[in-house]
């Protein structure tokens, strides 16, 4: 039983360790695209594409239900 035990939390760990790995791995990715393209499209002007950064989150955010509720899970 404790072995049985052990080898799922190991298991769980592993399979949770792999997500947050995948997911910072994406993220990473990301923004570094975006870093190009506000150096090579935008001139490097990082105060407009902040903005403009806030504002498509924002929209991301809201379109799905038409709320920002997730921003209360914050």
């Amino acid at each position: 039983m404790k072995k049985r035990r052990l080898h799922h939390r190991i298991s769980y760990f592993t399979s949770s360790f792999s997500i947050v790995i995948g997911v910072v791995l994406i993220w990473r990715g990301i923004w570094y695209i975006l870093d190009f393209v506000v150096l090579k499209v935008f001139g490097g002007d990082q105060v407009i594409t902040s903005i403009a950064a806030i504002l498509i989150g924002f929209l991301v955010l809201y379109l799905p239900d038409k709320d920002l509720k997730e921003l209360r899970k914050l």
